[in-house]
Formats: C-alpha cells, structure tokens, sequence
C-alpha cells in the first residue's frame, strides 16, 4: 500500500504564507478562489476494480477503526457549512457499500446544505434508491464505460452492465434530477464507443460527461498514449453533433458544458489535463479516514480524525480549515506538463 506524505499544518506553520491569511469573511486561497463545494469521501472499499482507478488484487483497505463515523464526517461538514461551503458529494470507493449511508445523508440535509450529491458506480443503487432520497439526496452521477458486455468487464473487471443500466432507469423513477452519467475514455479502449454512449444518452434524457484519463489510478496504468483529449472527445462528437457550449467561463463546474442543437439535452468534458479547470476550483475533501485535502492533486493533507475525536472546538475546526484553504497551490501542474501524481489513489481520495 502507498505510504502516505502526511503534513499537518498545523504543526509547520509558514509565517510568509499565513500571515495574511483571513480570518473571517469567505473561505478565500491564495488567488481569490472561494471555496464552496465539500466532497466527503465516506470509504475506500469498492466491489469494482476499474482498471482507471484500482488494481485487480493486493490493494490493502484502510481499518475500520480508522474510517470517520458518520457523525464525526457530520461535525467537519458543519464546520465547512458555517464558512460558507453549500454543496456536498459523497464518493468512494463506492460510497454505497457503507452500510446506512443514508443516515449520513439525512445529518447533510438537516445541516441545510443547498445540494447534497452522490457518485456510484450503480451496482447497488437500485436496492436503496429510495431511502436515499428519501434522506435528502438531490442529485447523482453513475459510471458508464461501455455499452458493450465484454468491453464493460474487462474495464471493471466485475459487476455487470446490465446492473448499471438498471440503476440509470432507477435514478430516472425516483426523480433524481439531474442525472449524470460519467464516462472515462481511453484511447484504444473505449472510445470508439463516444458517440454510442451520447446517443445513449440522448435516448434516456441523462447528461453524459466525457472524463479525460488522469493519472490517479492506483496500479499505475497511466500513459499519456491512453489518453485522448478533450479536444480529441469533441472532434469525435462533431463528427454527428451540433452543439454549442453554454455557461460562463468562471463557472467552478469541472466540466465543459455543451448543448444540442436539435435536442434540449446538454452532454459534458472534463478535461482535467488538457483543459484543467484550476482558476476556477472552488471544491475541498475529506477521505474517508479524516485527511483534509485542498486538491485532488495535492502531495500534502492536514490529518484531522484525532481532532475530531479529542473534541476538536469549533474554532479549531474553522482555522484548520482555512489554513488548508489558503495554503492550496494555484494548479496540480498539468498546464506546463509538470503534473505530480498524488499520493493517494482515486479510490482513497473520492472523486
């Protein structure tokens, strides 16, 4: 398993950096990026191995004792809350193989966050739909890689299609809204299926987002020769598509939205390589064994599970959350081709 560089800041203050960090007000960086999106990531298991983010075998899970409970995950996100972080998205793992997730849900809703959001590869949705919004869920994003079975396995290496498909029709009766569904696309893997899976999309009234490879993946599979651009995604969709693209260029979405121009249907790019949209993040994290991070990207976190269960004060929390804030680097390196692979894989980090 990789070993972590943990840092806690709050032991190895930086006077240059952080004398002039603010103390009240909005939960501003270094570069006047205000923060106001938390992803909790609520466990590192999984029941898939996708080859983009986890090896087949031997990647060891944390603990038990390690993971936040869900009233813990609860107090950070209302230290968040109170310095103006409005949105929040559970992820994984798979973030549905935490038994009562929709307990922590339901903490979310009555804290008052304006949307509260989930990423799944869909596998179990489809049992617990129901409950979940039931708890507050507003909004969620399902994985799709493959429309073709064979191509599908081999990219997850378990699960089935047809479970996937299942939980799309689920998310759609509930009345999640919107639906989201997530392709990563590799060269010489899948993406000669880019303008099948928008099709599909197009069908269904789900908003398909193309995600470029990164190199978060665990087993190291990464090579800039697997990954197509988002560039290179769009000339695909041009070849059949009209569209143009709609909102603003400060928006703090990840992805590029585009609109069809013959149906009310937008698709998206994330072009977190090639098109990064650093200028613009406004998002934090939270692993699900209590590691605050200001970047996906990020070599360095602030360790906080042992605040939170030493009875951290309020006060304590906000400050560790704003020296996190602040000393957040201006991008993960992609731009000048001098991106650091993290420390931590996607499946230990969330999405």
């Amino acid at each position: 398993m990789t070993q972590l560089n943990v840092v806690e800041i709050k032991k190895k203050p930086n006077p240059i950096l952080f004398d002039a960090m603010p103390i009240s007000g909005p939960l501003v960086d270094r570069f006047g990026r205000v923060h106001s999106d938390l992803r909790l990531s609520v466990t590192d298991r999984c029941n898939l191995r996708c080859i983009y983010c986890m090896p087949e075998e031997g990647l060891e899970c944390l603990p038990r004792e390690n993971i936040l409970r869900f009233e813990e995950i609860a107090t950070l996100a209302q230290a968040c809350f109170d310095l103006g972080i409005d949105t929040v998205r559970l992820t994984g793992g798979e973030p549905l193989v935490r038994k009562g997730i929709e307990n922590l849900i339901k903490l979310l809703d009555e804290i008052g966050f304006k949307d509260i959001a989930l990423t799944t590869n869909g596998i179990l949705l489809p049992k617990v739909a129901n409950l979940l919004k039931e708890a507050g869920l507003k909004r969620i994003n399902l994985s799709l890689d493959s429309l073709i079975e064979e191509r599908f396995s081999s990219i997850r290496r378990r699960g089935e299609l047809k479970l996937v498909l299942n939980a799309i029709e689920t998310s759609l009766q509930v009345g999640f809204n919107p639906v989201k569904v997530n392709c990563v696309v590799m060269s010489g893997v899948n993406d000669d299926e880019i303008l099948d899976i928008l099709e599909f999309g197009r069908k269904k009234g789900v908003i398909i987002r193309f995600i470029e490879f990164m190199p978060v993946d665990a087993s190291g599979l990464f090579k800039p020769a697997l990954q197509l651009s988002a560039e290179g995604i769009l000339n695909r969709i041009s070849e059949r598509y009209d569209f143009v693209k709609v909102g603003d260029a400060k928006d703090a979405e990840p992805a590029e939205r585009f609109r069809f121009l013959d149906v009310d249907l937008e698709f998206g790019v994330i072009g977190s390589m090639s098109r990064s949209f650093c200028s613009t993040c406004n998002r934090l994290r939270l692993t699900a064994d209590g590691a605050f991070r200001n970047c996906l990207f990020a070599t360095d976190e602030v360790t906080v599970r042992e605040m939170l269960r030493n009875g951290a004060s309020q006060k304590d929390l906000e400050m560790m959350i704003r020296r996190t804030v602040w000393g957040k680097r201006r991008d993960h390196g992609s731009d000048d081709g001098n991106v650091e692979r993290p420390n931590r894989s996607m499946s230990m980090v969330g999405g």
